[in-house]
């Protein structure tokens, strides 16, 4: 992919060569409902011209369909400017060569796939007998990415991502359906996991503990509480309320942010990045070598001791703001268009124990997980809790019935008064903006006041 094959001319230029391999096998009460394997792949070229962008793409993965979406993707640029010209962009010009694949354990067959849920299946049946219902879902997907550029990149990006889901259901006290789900992930394929029943029995009883606990729930006190949010939580709330609106198409469209580098948006105990690949010496789940420009991924501080710095930038959005290319430009399928994305997003860890941070809450609550949320770029936002438990005198109580937080990122991370000294990462969910992207995020858990839905 070294030749590019576009017209001279052009200001800028790059072509993709992406194939995406997905597994996902369902068991609901020891019925095989789903075996699916997926492959798709393709090239896609994109040339930025006079101003205006060109992208085209096709199923296909040899030297002529190159040739054919190169040529395609800069005769689309050329019409674009025949509405006039654009103010001149001087795309950062670095380049990075390199090759990043990932060799992990051979992948699970199907036999060992089968074996494992009816295992998984039985030890739950007989230690659970109160479920009303047990699932469990195996997912994998792997990204690979030849990638190159006018300016010189070239190169292998990959990403594998592995997670096992478990869901369980029961009925509360009044006969309604009530159900949790916790999730384990990691880089790799799902032999990469430890999900043999040695390994997950502690999870899935504090699971049960906890469904057991909401099915005599109690409804939670509306307002502005002290609550401690846990990692999971923490690490959602960070990512969308916080991340989206830090990243620079976002900033450009008129995100808060943009008129806010320099000053405090939270507590001094935070500081929140996104990282590209590595953290404390270890590779994190996505790691990110290089984006889908070709441009080498640098960690992006977005908010160090509770100052915003930093935004995170394609090559463009980095020159339409003066800022440097971090190396977030990424797209999901060889027929998307690289957009501004996260990568690995989270709080770092403070100096607080979680055990100290409950104890010095009289009356509050503990937030462990959320089923859905939404932010916008002004940091406003609603997420809705489907677990959490009391705080009272120090102490966990009750659990209570599913609930809401909301309020503004910025308002809540300025009232954070202890951050843990534990990290916590997951890799198990969807970014979606335009399109879905495969993420992680996490962070310790914080204290903060925030206002929650109640009676």
């Amino acid at each position: 992919m070294g030749n590019m094959n576009v017209p001279a001319g052009v200001d800028y230029s790059e072509a993709r060569q992406h194939e995406l391999r997905k597994t996902r096998v369902v068991m609901v009460d020891g019925n095989l409902t789903a075996n699916t394997e997926t492959s798709e792949g393709g090239s896609s070229a994109r040339v930025f011209n006079r101003g205006y962008w060109g992208f085209a793409s096709v199923p296909d993965m040899d030297d002529a369909a190159a040739a054919r979406v190169a040529k395609k993707a800069a005769e689309n640029a050329q019409t674009m400017c025949r509405f006039g010209d654009q103010p001149r962009i001087e795309m950062p010009t670095e380049f990075h060569v390199g090759e990043y694949g990932y060799n992990g354990r051979p992948p699970m067959s199907q036999k060992e796939t089968m074996d494992l849920l009816a295992e998984l299946n039985g030890y739950c049946k007989k230690e659970f007998p109160q479920l009303k219902s047990a699932s469990f879902i195996l997912a994998q997907e792997n990204h690979e990415k030849r990638i190159a550029n006018s300016f010189g990149s070239q190169g292998l990006s990959t990403i594998n991502r592995a997670a096992f889901y478990i869901l369980f259901s029961a009925e509360d006290k009044n006969g309604r359906p009530v159900e949790l789900m916790e999730a384990v992930s990691g880089r790799g394929n799902l032999a990469d996991l430890d999900l043999s029943v040695e390994s997950l029995a502690p999870r899935l009883q504090e699971l049960h503990q906890h469904l057991q606990a909401k099915r005599v729930a109690v409804p939670a006190k509306g307002g502005k509480k002290t609550v401690i949010i846990a990692p999971p939580l923490a690490g959602m709330l960070a990512h969308e309320a916080m991340g989206h609106p830090c990243e620079a198409d976002l900033v450009l469209g008129g995100a808060v942010t943009g008129k806010l580098v320099g000053q405090p948006i939270a507590s001094e105990l935070v500081t929140m990045v996104d990282l590209a690949h590595s953290y404390n010496g270890e590779e994190l789940m996505i790691p990110v070598y290089v984006d889908d420009e070709g441009t080498v991924a640098k960690d992006v501080t977005l908010i160090e001791k509770g100052i915003l710095k930093q935004f995170m930038s394609s090559r463009e959005t980095a020159a339409k703001l003066g800022i440097e290319p971090t190396g977030n430009a990424r797209a999901y399928t060889f027929n998307d268009e690289p957009l501004v994305r996260m990568r690995n997003t989270a709080i770092l860890p403070g100096t607080s124990k979680l055990e100290d941070m409950i104890a010095d809450v009289e009356d509050g609550y503990y937030l462990l997980r959320t089923g859905n949320g939404q932010a916008d770029s002004t940091t406003e936002f609603m997420f809705g809790i489907d677990l959490a438990y009391e705080i009272k005198n120090g102490k966990l109580g009750s659990a209570i019935t599913d609930t809401t937080v909301s309020g503004t990122a910025i308002n809540m991370l300025k009232t954070v008064d202890a951050v843990s000294d534990d990290m916590y990462w997951e890799c198990n969910g969807y970014c979606g903006k335009k399109q879905p992207m495969v993420v992680s995020l996490g962070g310790p858990a914080l204290r903060a006041q925030v206002h929650i839905g109640g009676e």
